[in-house]
């Protein structure tokens, strides 16, 4: 990814979310570089979508909504329930028509980091799994780090997925399908 860019984006991503989610921002941008590196990927993209991937998360639920629907998925009805779900749909959307974005990487990532899908590519498993090992993240020590670091790329995306369903379902809210699909997908 071009630094110019990245600057671009990641001041819009400062001006558009709180100061609490740009710092999530930026940590799950510098773990999704380190995990780029891990796994043998480019991490200047890695860090692009993690800088990226939270720019439309606090905005209105009819502009998320909206933005979403521009890649011509269908919504599922937790995500009309609660549009903020879509808010990895919206900012590829954004990415795409603001910024001229056409990496087809890059956008798969910040599209499906909230939910992850079958058969996603390594961009968008390094996103999902950075942003819920993020150093900001209260289950997140050394030595757990250390652990998915160990781990190949499937089976870190296997434990993070399975850790955050778990936690969803000990919190009795409901699981995305798509989540639900990715699970069954890695343990078949």
């Amino acid at each position: 990814m071009d630094a110019q860019l990245t600057e671009l984006v990641r001041k819009y991503a400062m001006t558009m979310v709180s100061q609490k989610r740009y710092e999530h921002s930026l940590r799950t941008a510098e773990m999704a570089g380190r995990l780029c590196e891990i796994h043998g990927l480019d991490p200047e993209k890695g860090y692009f979508a993690g800088i990226a991937h939270d720019i439309c998360k606090e905005m209105k639920a009819d502009l998320v909504l909206s933005l979403a629907r521009l890649d011509g998925k269908p919504v599922e009805k937790l995500e009309q329930d609660k549009p903020s779900l879509l808010h990895g749909r919206a900012a590829a959307s954004v990415l795409k028509k603001d910024f001229f974005v056409a990496d087809g990487d890059v956008l798969e990532a910040v599209g499906l980091h909230t939910f992850g899908a079958p058969q996603m590519g390594d961009l968008a498993k390094v996103l999902y799994v950075a942003d819920k090992i993020e150093p900001g993240r209260p289950q997140v020590t050394e030595e757990y780090l250390e652990r998915i670091y160990a781990m190949n790329l499937d089976e870190a995306l296997y434990f993070v997925l399975k850790e955050n369903i778990d936690f969803l379902k000990a919190k009795g809210k409901k699981i995305a399908p798509a989540s639900l699909k990715l699970l069954s997908f890695l343990e078949g």
